[in-house]
């Protein structure tokens, strides 16, 4: 009995670790790499009076949007990979480091 719910806590907190980056994780590193790039770009939305200059924009803002926007959209290309692999009867492969694609068994 000790054994069977032991199993079932490693599963649920499998579950929810991985649904906190996927669900929760990936919208809030889209909003980081948002704030990010308006801080990059000066991050002051006022309008400014005729002749004066905004706050000067942060070059490490834009790299670190950018940098965010990559991860989320790599999370994105994996997960329609994993969706389109299963109906061709493939599966998504991690044992090389990178993602490959290989026949079910």
């Amino acid at each position: 009995m000790a054994d069977t719910f032991s199993l079932e806590l490693q599963a649920l907190w499998r579950i929810l670790l991985a649904s906190l980056v996927l669900g929760a994780g990936l919208p809030v590193l889209f909003s980081v790499g948002i704030r990010a790039m308006a801080w990059g770009a000066g991050g002051d939305a006022e309008a400014h009076a005729a002749g004066t200059a905004g706050p000067v924009g942060h070059p490490a803002g834009r790299v670190l949007g950018i940098a965010c926007f990559a991860v989320v959209l790599l999370a994105v290309a994996l997960g329609i990979t994993f969706i389109v692999a299963g109906g061709f009867g493939k599966a998504l492969s991690f044992e090389h480091v990178y993602p490959t694609l290989v026949d079910k068994h």
